[in-house]
Parts: C-alpha cells; structure tokens; sequence
C-alpha cells in the first residue's frame, strides 16, 4: 500500500515550527516498510527548511520515504495535485485514535499503540 503520512500530530507531537516529541511512530512506521508498504511524508510544511527538519527527522530515524507531498508515480496518470495514497494516517482523521496529555503537548497527538492494533486488525501491519 501507499500511505499518505502527516508530520505535525502524527508522528510527532504538534511543536510546528519545531519537530515535536516522540510519540512512537518509529517502530510502527519501520514495520510498515519492512512489510512492503511505502510512505508518503504528507504534510503542510512547507517547502522550505521546517520540511527539511521533517524530512530529516525521517533520515535520522532511518524512515525511507517513498515521497514527499507527492506520489513520484501519479504524474504518469493524472495531473491532480492530490498525492495519490491507498491510506491516509493523520491526526485531523475522523476515527485515527489519539492521545490528550496536555502535559506532553497542546495538542491532540496519534496513540501509535492503539494505530498498530488497527493496522493489525485491518490486515495492514
């Protein structure tokens, strides 16, 4: 599968302009590539150094990264801005489970226990 990734919420916590803390994506995200799944950084970073610092969060983690903010393969079909994903993992996401520790961060932030359960559960993981 392709899989849209958000950044800020998603697998860190919301720290924008900054790279947020960890939050324990890093396992299940790595689990996801050994599976054969590819990843798509999906994010409204923009093209500048704060999406460096989220790209770069990926390298230093060693996360390869099938794209970032699009699907290197969709301009072959179709020139829609839309990266093209069969998954979208993000923390604005109707459903996606997520963390309220307002000691750890202002904001709402993904349970990645609970999102590898579901990714187990939906045959992904």
């Amino acid at each position: 599968m392709i899989i849209n990734l958000d950044f800020d919420g998603s697998v860190v916590t919301h720290a924008y302009p900054l790279v947020g803390k960890d939050i324990g994506a890093v396992p299940v995200l790595k689990k996801l590539i050994k599976k054969g799944h590819q990843l798509i950084l999906f994010t409204m970073r923009g093209n500048n150094s704060h999406l460096k610092e989220a790209v770069d969060w990926f390298k230093e983690n060693d996360i390869t990264l099938y794209g970032i903010n699009s699907n290197p393969t969709q301009r072959s079909w179709t020139n829609s801005p839309k990266s093209h994903a069969d998954l979208i993992i993000d923390d604005t996401a109707i459903g996606c489970p997520l963390i309220y520790n307002w000691s750890y961060s202002t904001n709402p932030y993904i349970d990645w226990v609970k999102m590898e359960a579901l990714l187990i559960e939906s045959n992904i993981l």
